[in-house]
């Protein structure tokens, strides 16, 4: 069994899948920092100084009892809250992620589209009356000697 098992796990495709996993979760940190670090704090001040990591709802009180100035204050006090800032923070780095996806999948299906090279042009035809393999030029056929239409 265990020896079925590394075959399994050695294969191409799961190999290429967990290096996969690997980059992909290592992108996910580079975007999580790119949106909270770089992309939310100028759109937080464009609208006025919001911060979107701290747009919370609180359900129920904590002791003491809020308001409460940031999210963190909220969850020492030990209050139920609802993070909707946080949520946009995630739904704007989804967002990007799946932009870059688009990206990388769309640079592929050029290059690979590019690498379909069109159908060379037909250089023979068959003569309609014995059925051979003549030039695409010809005017008569070699074999048969009938006069072709031009075309």
């Amino acid at each position: 069994m265990f020896k079925e098992f590394k075959e399994f796990a050695m294969r191409g495709n799961v190999v290429d899948m967990a290096v996969g996993i690997v980059i992909g979760a290592a992108f996910g940190t580079i975007v999580k920092s790119f949106v909270s670090d770089v992309l939310m704090p100028p759109i937080g001040l464009l609208m006025g100084g919001v911060d979107f990591s701290n747009l919370f709802a609180v359900i129920k009180e904590g002791a003491p009892a809020g308001p409460y100035a940031a999210l963190a204050d909220a969850q020492a006090a030990g209050a139920v809250t609802l993070n909707y800032g946080m949520f946009i923070n995630t739904v704007i780095s989804f967002l990007i992620v799946a932009f870059a996806v688009f990206l990388v999948i769309k640079a592929m299906n050029t290059i690979q589209r590019k690498e379909e090279a069109p159908a060379p042009e037909p250089t023979t035809k068959e003569c309609p009356f014995c059925i051979t393999e003549i030039s695409i030029k010809a005017t008569r056929c070699p074999n048969c000697t009938s006069q072709l239409s031009a075309g």
